[in-house]
């Protein structure tokens, strides 16, 4: 499974630029609207299109790795034992 780690992009940034980011500031400066980066916060496997990503990418000025990462959930790991 995907997963989206924005909270944790966001907490990191916020002690790196020392002051407090808001999804309503993020979202202002992205485009994506405020309800789509909240369902990313709340649901870290929500299911974002790669131009979300590549925006949150240029707002936080990261690489995608940063941002998200893969965790296997229980049908990738039958595979690994088939």
């Amino acid at each position: 499974m995907i997963v989206i780690n924005l909270q944790a992009m966001i907490f990191a940034k916020q002690v790196e630029w020392k002051r407090h980011i808001t999804i309503k500031e993020i979202a202002d400066a992205t485009g994506i609207s405020r309800m789509t980066l909240h369902r990313m916060v709340k649901k870290p496997s929500y299911n974002a299109c790669t131009g979300h990503l590549d925006k949150l990418c240029a707002y936080f000025n990261c690489g995608i790795d940063a941002l998200i990462s893969w965790q296997p959930d229980s049908a990738a790991r039958q595979l690994a034992v088939a």
